[in-house]
């Protein structure tokens, strides 16, 4: 912990220090840069409250951020959009709760947390394409509004979730939790004992299921379903079985690159730009992979 003595003794070089040490644990450039910037802000909020000196902070910003092939930090592989035939191959594996949120992002291209948030009160039906607010949503913080538009085929994935309080969130994983325990009984194929019939719920459990997903929960239910579509064959090594993990996996926000690729691929960039809810089609261009396929035949006739 920090306390009076040690801020003002922190500089440039401590900081450095510290950077260096999370170089040698083999994170991820972005990772350090992030993490070091969150330093500075921590002694930011510090000059702000007038508990230090701000030629502590001026000297902590001339610590300039880590360059891509300036430095012994690994690089993370780009964020790529997912194939429609391995989203297809886990929607059989996956509760309709997960398989309509899945849906709605590679047919949106809605962020994680804002598919996950869902209530039918935030949904205006009064018109067609239906538009979704969220209350919440990554851009508030800077005033921007959110409106995503609901066209004919999300409005079919939503249709069997509209029977429910309005105020409620429409994907309910204690819902997904009873169908999966009744789906169960149903299929079983011996009879049910008479201990098990008289098998009480306990009436405190230590986990429950919560109201609505969290991006962790949703992206669990996916990688578990990998599993069950893509089981890795039995005579793979542990190293070998990883790899094969990497190469079938994808988590959910892929799906909202591959929205945004076929928007881009089809009405332009500035249409990706608008449905996606960005102010700037330079941050659609991290989310939109170029179509290499349409200058391919450009050149194939003038090249």
């Amino acid at each position: 912990m920090f306390n009076k003595t040690s801020v003002a003794a922190f500089g440039p070089q401590s900081l450095k220090a510290v950077r260096d040490s999370m170089v040698r644990s083999n994170l991820a450039r972005t990772v350090i840069n992030c993490r070091i910037n969150r330093i500075r802000r921590m002694f930011k909020w510090g000059v702000e409250n007038q508990l230090i000196e701000p030629a502590v902070l001026q000297a902590l910003q001339a610590v300039a951020p880590l360059r891509r092939g300036r430095c012994d930090a690994k690089e993370t592989a780009p964020v790529e959009p997912v194939p429609d035939e391995r989203v297809e191959a886990i929607l059989p594996f996956v509760p309709r709760q997960v398989a309509a949120m899945i849906q709605l992002q590679r047919l949106t291209g809605m962020r994680p947390g804002e598919v996950l948030a869902m209530r039918l009160c935030e949904i205006d039906r009064t018109a067609d394409p239906w538009s979704y607010g969220p209350s919440s949503h990554k851009t508030e913080h800077h005033g921007k509004a959110r409106v995503v538009f609901l066209g004919p085929r999300a409005q079919a994935v939503l249709r069997p979730f509209m029977n429910r309080d309005p105020e409620a969130y429409l994907f309910n994983p204690r819902e997904a939790v009873e169908e999966h325990h009744l789906a169960r009984r149903l299929n079983r194929r011996t009879p049910m004992t008479p201990s098990e019939s008289t098998r009480q719920r306990k009436i405190a459990p230590r986990r429950v299921p919560g109201a609505r997903y969290t991006r962790r929960s949703y992206a669990v239910a996916i990688a578990r379903a990998f599993d069950r579509a893509f089981p890795p064959p039995a005579h793979l090594s542990d190293e070998n079985r990883r790899e094969w993990k990497k190469e079938h996996h994808w988590t959910p926000n892929q799906l909202r690159h591959a929205a945004a690729t076929v928007l881009r691929r089809v009405f332009g960039i500035e249409a990706a730009r608008v449905v996606l809810g960005h102010t700037s089609s330079v941050v659609t261009e991290i989310y939109a992979a170029l179509d290499q396929c349409k200058a391919a035949d450009i050149m194939a006739k003038v090249g």
